[in-house]
């Protein structure tokens, strides 16, 4: 196996979801240590690509076990790298808890699934990150909660239901 890292490198969304898929197999394969790993996501992570990369595999593949397991280096990579971390997680708890209403509402259970798992997955971060960080980003997202919405233009603005359970889900952080 060769040294895989992205020093001075700058990859692109799709090449960060790539890399993140490549290094979660060999992870869950066992061919990488969890402080290894760590470290490769650290330098990714660097980049705005490379967050959004990160997360769109992470997140999203019912096979990648990252963030069900949550290795303690990883915690503290993803800590240090502070607000884009909370951020983006917020932003995606927020996103795939009003997807669920939708998938539930169309009965299309299997992307329903998805969704929750998502879901479940940014609820276990963010109840490990900066705790006065993920407060902050929160209050911000609640307070425009109103002016969000499905999509990037956020023209479909979130209907009570879809807001109801987006708190229902941000108050799980808690417990």
């Amino acid at each position: 196996m060769t040294k895989k890292t992205i020093k001075g490198q700058n990859p692109t969304f799709i090449q960060s979801i790539n890399i993140s898929k490549d290094w979660c197999k060999e992870w869950e394969d066992n061919l990488l240590s969890d402080e290894v790993l760590a470290d490769r996501i650290k330098e990714l992570i660097s980049t705005k690509n490379g967050v959004r990369g990160f997360f769109a595999y992470t997140l999203s593949d019912i096979d990648c076990s990252l963030l069900d397991k949550l290795p303690t280096s990883l915690i503290f990579a993803l800590s240090e790298a502070g607000e884009i971390i909370v951020e983006i997680t917020i932003k995606n708890l927020i996103m795939s808890s009003a997807q669920f209403v939708n998938h539930q509402k169309d009965k299309k259970f299997e992307y329903a699934a998805i969704s929750n798992n998502i879901s479940d997955r940014c609820i276990n971060l963010l109840r490990v990150l900066d705790t006065q960080l993920v407060i902050k980003f929160i209050n911000l997202i609640l307070k425009d909660l109103d002016n969000m919405g499905n999509g990037f233009d956020n023209k479909i603005k979130y209907n009570e239901e879809q807001k109801k359970y987006i708190n229902k889900r941000i108050e799980e952080i808690a417990n």
